[in-house]
């Protein structure tokens, strides 16, 4: 099945097989090299809305450059209207494309803590002032929205939500196929997202297991949306989502990379960490990366202990040297 370009307010997305925001994971390393492997769109993590009003230093981090990345969106998760607006003016003047609104995280801290992501399915009326701000106040910029499809299986109310929100002047949905009190148990609900796309005339993008060519058609033909996002297939694979729009495309499945190609990928992105985090923090930040990249090479569990042991970068580069040149 061929996916056809969307609209996002001006933006044409070619290919609309987009990178999910993903906290820890979808930092400005990997964005870039997600891009430099053919993605049309990427998403970064999420950021607390008033964390960047106050320019948090760690948050400023996670969103910087956007104008480097373009098109790129940064998605934005609050419970105040005011300070939603502000914290997206502030991404628009940083050089953000698209504003994405988070209603889908289903954390603690985040949907019970804070009465942020998910927490605002179940109240539509301040859920539809959020939107309603965030649209006022960046005209120039078109705005998304993220979410799952309700609270629980009880209150699955993302139809309409999705009304609210293209009422609301909202340009694009995203809804990953679970609940909140579902997190990622489970499966994927694709049929449900359908319904979604029933109720409103704006793009609909999918979202939840979609890790390889198959489930990334079965997701299109069952929930008979306009796009899928990925979050966990790409994990350790910055190739895959080019992979998928590739399959999607042309109906061809590219293989996997040979081990000396992968290295490759991996050596990049871990100097990539190491720069823009500096030695010491980029050590611990790669280690879940380098753990997904080296899973199901022979030795690769005795491998990621002995990396988790270090702690100087040096180190670290020539044991992935050392680790990957067995293999070819």
């Amino acid at each position: 099945m061929t996916l056809k370009p969307i609209h996002i307010g001006d933006l044409k997305i070619e290919n609309p097989v987009i990178l999910a925001p993903m906290s820890g994971v979808t930092d400005m390393p990997f964005r870039k090299l997600v891009k430099e492997h053919g993605a049309d769109l990427v998403i970064s993590e999420m950021i607390a809305s008033q964390a960047m009003i106050r320019a948090c230093k760690q948050t400023m981090r996670m969103s910087s450059n956007c104008a480097e990345e373009f098109p790129m969106a940064v998605q934005l998760a609050g419970c105040d209207p005011e300070v939603m607006a502000e914290a997206a003016k502030l991404n628009r003047d940083r050089g953000a494309a698209i504003i994405d609104i988070n209603f889908g995280c289903p954390m603690k801290k985040v949907a019970i803590n804070s009465h942020a992501g998910s927490a605002l399915m179940r109240d539509e009326l301040k859920a539809a002032k959020i939107l309603e701000a965030t649209v006022k106040a960046v005209p120039e910029l078109p705005v998304t929205l993220k979410m799952r499809t309700g609270w629980n299986q009880e209150h699955r109310n993302a139809p309409a939500l999705a009304k609210i929100a293209e009422e609301a002047g909202i340009k694009m949905l995203t809804v990953h196929g679970r609940t909140r009190c579902d997190f990622y148990n489970g499966v994927s609900d694709w049929g449900f997202i359908k319904k979604v796309k029933e109720e409103v005339s704006i793009p609909v993008i999918a979202n939840g297991d979609i890790t390889c060519f198959d489930s990334a058609q079965k997701c299109i033909e069952t929930s008979g949306a306009d796009g899928i996002m990925i979050g966990r297939g790409a994990y350790g694979k910055p190739y895959f989502i080019n992979h998928i729009r590739h399959f999607l495309k042309t109906g061809k499945r590219l293989e996997k990379p040979n081990a000396k190609a992968q290295y490759e990928v991996l050596r990049k992105h871990y100097l990539s960490i190491i720069e823009h985090y500096g030695a010491d923090a980029g050590v611990k930040i790669t280690r879940k990366h380098l753990g997904w990249y080296i899973k199901g090479f022979p030795g690769s569990a005795e491998f990621r202990a002995k990396l988790n042991m270090q702690q100087d970068y040096k180190v670290v580069l020539n044991l992935i040297d050392e680790f990957y040149k067995q293999f070819f």
